[in-house]
């Protein structure tokens, strides 16, 4: 059997299903991942087939960007998404897993081919009491109010792709059907979708509707052989065990004020660190700090005292596994969602937003993470939470069942 993942957006939206896909082909499945073209050597590296996808435009990751500028890009771009997606089908499939950005389009060109489609999201999306959704922030409105606000985020993304799914069923050759009834019929279908992220962070809301299950989290393929740069080995070695900071494919263009506010709050904590550059271009030097390039955080998180990020789901759970503190500096989108999760487990101190971030302020933050082990303690015991997860497993234990 073919499978077809499909995903959009940065790395830490196409990684995970590396692991995944990786385990889906252990299984015995043919496997192809469909993202924009600078993900695959990500992609082939975990041994599946590449299949190209329109890349988004860069907004600067800042979080100032206009709104309406930015729904107008996104728009555009799922448009353009729509038409590359449906080539990537047409090279043929037999199963498609669809995560949140590509299922509002998925769901067309399965009706159109009839090829099952099953959801892989890496974000809760369905309307809940128990939270408000994950674009809105952390702020509960109540049960009621929770799940109110659900529903219109879920009508906003709507307006997000009437254009891009007009278009798909057009050249498709189906009749017209809006984005929200597509939705709707899913719904009632009970659509199934899997959730690959940790129920240390989000147990399953128990007012979700039958079909959506969480089955924890898929962990981006890392080569059993690699290992860690000799540099970063010899840093470890050097002293005490220091501290990460990055802010993965977020904040480009505000390179030289991060990596000088990560310097100094360092300094000022009595704290070695390690920038990792990502898109943000983190750069340092000096004695006590080491800047490095793209290294799995599998293998450097259990090696360092705290983890200073942007909170995104990926290195969110990968800070969590590994059993550190975090010091969340939530960007933008869902990002304040995880940072909010993170703290409430006590795994993590309270979020400190992008744009108030300083040197004094990381500082203070740093000094809590590192030096009370009640932080600690919960990352600890939020670890052994997740060791007993496989969220690769259930999913190629689900893929089987809906498949055999």
């Amino acid at each position: 059997m073919r499978i077809l993942i499909a995903a959009a957006g940065s790395r830490g939206d196409i990684a995970p299903y590396t692991g995944l896909g990786a385990e889906l082909r252990l299984a015995g499945y043919e496997v192809a991942l469909a993202a924009a073209d600078t993900f695959e050597p990500l992609v082939r590296e975990a041994g599946l087939e590449f299949r190209g996808l329109p890349a988004r435009a860069e907004t600067g990751g800042g979080g100032t960007a206009d709104k309406r500028e930015l729904m107008r890009t996104a728009a555009v771009f799922v448009t353009e998404l729509g038409q590359g997606f449906a080539d990537a089908v047409a090279q043929g499939a037999d199963l498609l897993l669809l995560s949140t950005t590509t299922a509002p389009l998925g769901w067309h060109l399965a009706e159109a081919t009839g090829i099952p489609a099953v959801g892989a999201y890496l974000q809760p999306t369905a309307p809940t009491g128990d939270f408000p959704p994950v674009v809105t922030g952390t702020r509960s409105l109540g049960r009621l109010g929770n799940r109110t606000a659900g529903r219109l985020a879920l009508r906003m993304a709507d307006r997000l792709y009437t254009r891009a799914v007009t278009e798909l069923r057009r050249s498709l050759e189906l009749p017209p059907l809006a984005p929200h009834a597509m939705r709707r019929r899913q719904e009632r279908a009970h659509w199934p979708v899997l959730h690959g992220m940790s129920t240390a962070l989000v147990p399953r809301p128990s007012d979700w509707r039958p079909g959506l299950e969480v089955v924890g989290t898929w962990w981006p393929y890392v080569d059993t052989d690699r290992r860690l740069p000799a540099e970063v080995e010899d840093f470890l070695a050097a002293g005490p065990r220091p501290v990460f900071i990055g802010f993965g494919s977020m904040a480009a263009g505000h390179g030289e004020r991060l990596s000088d506010i990560a310097v100094r709050a360092l300094r000022r904590a009595g704290l070695r660190g390690i920038l990792q550059t990502g898109s943000a271009g983190l750069v340092a030097d000096g004695d006590d700090v080491l800047t490095i390039g793209d290294v799995p955080h599998a293998l450097l998180f259990p090696r360092v005292a705290a983890v200073v990020h942007h909170a995104g789901a990926g290195t969110a759970a990968a800070g969590l596994r590994a059993g550190v503190p975090a010091v969340p500096v939530p960007v933008t989108a869902d990002q304040p969602f995880w940072a909010g999760r993170l703290a409430a487990l006590g795994a993590a101190t309270a979020p400190i937003p992008f744009k108030t971030l300083t040197a004094e302020g990381l500082a203070d933050a740093l000094g809590k993470a590192v030096r009370q082990q009640a932080y600690a303690r919960a990352a600890s015991v939020a670890a052994q939470h997740m060791a007993t997860e496989d969220g690769a497993g259930r999913t190629v234990k689900a893929v089987e069942r809906l498949t055999g």
